[in-house]
């Protein structure tokens, strides 16, 4: 599949484009754990230089990819799960533990299904920011005084401005520590479809994965650390018609930049909506020093 030029947002799927999993590319460190019992996989993907960068195509930076392939059923049980192990790799990324504020944006379009991911995890997310500056801190209980915003920007067709724009103006105005984004991934593989999530410290640039190439949502860009949280919805028909037939050159010149998703889209993002935000909210409680 090295030959291929199929878009993919993994970081994790760039790195197995190289030929064999063995190659070494500069500057770029690959580390695997499994969590047998509960079937989910986690590979860590650093970019430490500028060259392996570039091989890449990726921004320096940390890439936690988690593999769960019963994501796709939906198992309230299971999800609780993947739940608890995501909320720990976002506490990872974090750093610290302690109260923060934190803008946490859902990306993509409400009434396109496969777009919706971003922002039905924002209206699950417990908002606490307007309740604490009401009442204080001590109105959330025990380990519940970070203040959390939530904003879902649209796209421009609905807004008529770049989501980075929009975003950038918020944080301006409201002044978070953090901001985490919640979008939806192009895969390569139709494995990972919905049974993957990655997340990075390097921030995003919406719309990259479909060819729509936005302002970027980074540190360098807003003056904060950003956080983002993705999963594969889509993936592209080249990379169909090359699981089927080994290569692309018999693929009709219509089916080019043609993306394709599950036809079970609609439950899916509900349940995993409902996943990244327990997530979210588990990962956002501070513990009370006795």
């Amino acid at each position: 599949m090295e030959h291929m030029r199929v878009r993919t947002d993994l970081a994790l799927e760039v790195r197995e484009s190289f030929a064999g999993s063995d190659t070494e590319v500069h500057g770029v460190v690959v580390e695997e754990d499994y969590d047998e019992e509960r079937d989910i996989r986690l590979t860590r993907v650093r970019i430490e230089s500028e060259r392996g960068a570039r091989e890449m195509g990726k921004p320096m930076g940390s890439y936690l990819t988690l593999e769960a392939p019963a994501m796709a059923v939906p198992d309230e049980d299971y999800h609780r799960e993947i739940s608890e192990a995501l909320a720990f790799y976002i506490k990872e990324l974090m750093g610290e533990e302690r109260e923060r504020s934190i803008l946490v944006a859902g990306l993509g379009n409400r009434d396109v299904t496969p777009d919706a991911l971003g922002p039905k995890t924002v209206s699950n997310l417990l908002i606490t920011r307007h309740l604490i500056r009401e009442y204080g801190k001590s109105a959330m209980g025990e380990g519940r005084s970070s203040e959390i915003s939530g904003i879902v920007p649209g796209v421009m067709a609905q807004t008529g401005m770049e989501t980075s724009e929009i975003i950038k103006g918020v944080v301006e105005q409201t002044r978070p520590e953090l901001l985490i984004v919640i979008d939806a991934l192009a895969a390569r593989s139709t494995k990972r479809l919905s049974r993957t999530i990655q997340l990075t410290d390097t921030g995003i640039q919406p719309g990259s994965g479909v060819g729509n190439h936005r302002g970027s949502l980074t540190k360098e860009n807003l003056g904060i650390p950003v956080i983002a949280i993705g999963v594969p919805t889509v993936v592209e028909a080249a990379a169909i018609v090359y699981d089927a037939q080994g290569n692309c050159e018999q693929m009709p010149p219509h089916l080019n930049g043609m993306f394709v998703t599950p036809k079970n889209i609609d439950e899916t993002i509900k349940q995993l909506s409902f996943t990244l935000s327990e997530a979210l909210n588990i990962a956002f409680q501070v513990r009370k020093e006795a």
